[in-house]
């Protein structure tokens, strides 16, 4: 089996392939606190309760946005399997030309991203990453990175709501019955589910129309299956998106 590990500033999200498939996927919240022993010790857990063996990993590759976290997950993989983990970085061979003024600033995740969205459809394509920031990351017809939009991800959207407003209440982030809302829980979610609904295809718009070509628009992260259904300009969504990049990437440089 292989390892996929994707650190994000809210959650580490580890993934099992078998072959191509991916078997199990795994989510925790992220603490930066937390020693690479902490970390062996809550993912041999959750191996143990889907009853895969640590013998059966043979390998691993880790994307992380946590510069604090990223030699912790690497001397997991090192202490639980044994084995050197790949760190997605510079030097990694890619497949796609980055074509950002300094390609070091661009995050592993939006390569990976990039990679596993250019992949599935052989064309321009615009990924849209609802994590902790919400991140939108194009790639020309070529297989090109050209570079993208970052933008405050709807959680945090709507924390900054809860806190700064006093008289608001906390509301569950999900599609109120209707735009217009008839009492605050409504009216609250209204704002912030299709205001950023509003947002998310209006940069679509401002893309397409600067890039001059059509590209499909494909939408992962958590808050995607929320936002996804909602949007005219998302036509797909793949919760895995980030996992299949990190495959990818690793047999690209594990090829002979």
């Amino acid at each position: 089996m292989l390892l996929t590990i994707d650190v994000g500033n809210t959650n580490i999200v580890y993934g099992l392939f078998e072959d191509k498939t991916l078997v199990h996927q795994f989510r925790v919240e992220t603490d930066r606190g937390r020693t690479a022993d902490e970390y062996a010790v809550v993912l041999r857990q959750l191996l143990a309760m889907h009853d895969v063996a640590t013998q059966d990993i043979h390998a691993a590759i880790i994307a992380s946005v946590v510069p604090a976290l990223t030699d912790s997950m690497a001397k997991l993989v090192q202490r639980a399997f044994g084995s050197e983990p790949l760190v997605v970085g510079p030097g990694i061979k890619t497949g796609m030309p980055i074509l950002y003024e300094n390609p070091r600033e661009v995050g592993a995740d939006r390569i990976v991203n990039a990679v596993a969205a250019y992949e599935r459809f052989k064309g321009a394509v615009i990924a849209v990453d609802f994590g902790t920031a919400t991140t939108f990351d194009c790639v020309t017809p070529k297989g090109e990175y050209l570079g993208g939009v970052i933008a405050t991800g709807i959680q945090l959207s709507a924390e900054a709501l809860f806190a700064r407003a006093a008289r608001l209440p906390r509301v569950e982030i999900v599609s109120p019955p209707r735009v217009v809302g008839r009492n605050t829980v409504h009216s609250m979610q209204s704002g912030i589910v299709f205001g950023y609904v509003c947002m998310v295809d209006g940069l679509v718009d401002r893309i397409r129309d600067e890039l001059g070509y059509p590209s499909q628009v494909i939408a992962t992260g958590g808050l995607g299956s929320l936002i996804a259904p909602l949007s005219r300009t998302i036509s797909h969504y793949d919760p895995d998106l980030t996992m299949v990049g990190l495959r990818l990437l690793y047999e690209r440089n594990s090829a002979p």
